[in-house]
């Protein structure tokens, strides 16, 4: 078992532990600049606002690129006015991090080996320690030290236990300086490096791993790719918390990272959404439908299953497990709830009746 790491639970952020017995959380990364805030206040609003959606669809911890000073001060904004544990992504100055720390921001990611001495290092740490801002040591595949490089080309290691080697050797900095409050990530872009440097760094050590794929595509392959590989970890009690990387909107990383826990058996509770892929009968138009409802559905507090089925002649019959569910043909639609119709309206009239049966439940 991984021993516990806490972010956040300063001021109004909440308080996650990681590692440890705790449930698996789900995290993404901002994917526009946020230097701007404080001269564009509906900016920051908008912000505020998609973080909270984001929330409600299941995301637990949201990373923000800090490239420079403006940057961590909009960060140390933003901070300020959501409960969402934030994340400071810091790559080679490391007084972007100290910049951050004086704001609310809950964990910094570095990777010590690219912020310079280490004496530059400890000065993190230490102003980490002083704020309890947990650390998330993140290592890539794209930037090894150049000794183990040189080992992969020669043929004598892998590119899995160079990662691990790269984790191993930054992890030694912080047990020196008595530092225990860090994370462990290990990312490939190739599935079976990401889930073999993880084995390797989980029979070993018992810090809690951040499991993630690198550039893992576009929405589909990278889908393909983070479930393979997570689902692989997960069902060898491997991982703590996890982020499907996805060159996609933000609330396609979190509905796929809970949909992964939850097919995991690691996340339960929330709306489970089925629905057909639609065949030649073209009895309802079902991806319209779960266009318009998906987030909403995801973002409610209900246990409960729904079911959008594109025609009559099997969706009660198929969707009889659901507690709601709808289906249609030739411009009507049924609602039915556990198997059994309720009622059938006009297609025009689908969504209000829809809502007001689901909001029965």
């Amino acid at each position: 078992m991984s021993k516990e790491v806490v972010i956040g639970g300063k001021g109004i952020t909440k308080k996650i532990v990681i590692g440890g017995e705790n449930p698996i959380t789900v995290q993404t990364m901002w994917k526009d600049s946020i230097v701007d805030v404080f001269e564009n206040p509906s900016k920051l609003d908008s912000i505020l606002k998609e973080i909270n959606s984001l929330q409600m669809l299941g995301c637990d911890i949201i990373r923000f690129a800090v490239p420079d000073i403006p940057s961590a001060k909009s960060l140390c904004e933003i901070a300020e006015r959501t409960s969402m544990p934030l994340v400071a992504d810091i790559h080679f100055d490391y007084k972007l991090a100290l910049e951050c720390l004086k704001g609310n921001v809950a964990k910094i990611r570095i990777n010590p080996g690219n912020i310079g001495s280490f004496e530059n290092t400890k000065t993190v740490v230490e102003h980490c320690r002083d704020n309890g801002v947990a650390i998330r040591i993140g290592i890539n595949s794209g930037s090894l030290p150049k000794d183990l490089q040189e080992q992969i080309a020669a043929g004598k290691i892998s590119r899995a236990q160079g990662l691990c080697e790269t984790a191993v050797r930054e992890a030694e900095i912080f047990d020196k300086l008595n530092f225990d409050q860090y994370i462990v990530s290990m990312k490939s872009s190739d599935v079976n490096e990401t889930i073999e440097c993880n084995q390797f760094y989980a029979q070993k050590f018992n810090n809690p791993l951040h499991l993630g794929v690198t550039e893992a595509g576009p929405l589909i392959g990278g889908v393909v790719k983070s479930s393979i590989a997570f689902s692989t970890l997960l069902n060898q009690n491997i991982g703590d918390t996890i982020r499907v990387s996805l060159s996609s909107p933000l609330e396609n990383e979190v509905i796929a990272g809970v949909n992964i826990l939850k097919e995991c058996g690691k996340r339960s509770g929330g709306v489970t959404l089925v629905s057909c892929p639609r065949c030649g009968r073209i009895g309802f138009d079902v991806h319209a439908f779960v266009d318009r409802w998906q987030n909403k559905l995801l973002s409610m507090k209900k246990d409960i299953t729904v079911a959008v089925m594109g025609c009559v002649v099997n969706g009660p019959g198929e969707g009889k497990h659901a507690d709601i569910g709808i289906a249609g043909g030739k411009d009507k639609v049924i609602i039915f709830k556990k198997g059994q119709i309720v009622c059938t309206v006009d297609e025009k009239d689908a969504d209000k009746v829809f809502e007001e049966e689901l909001n029965s439940l």
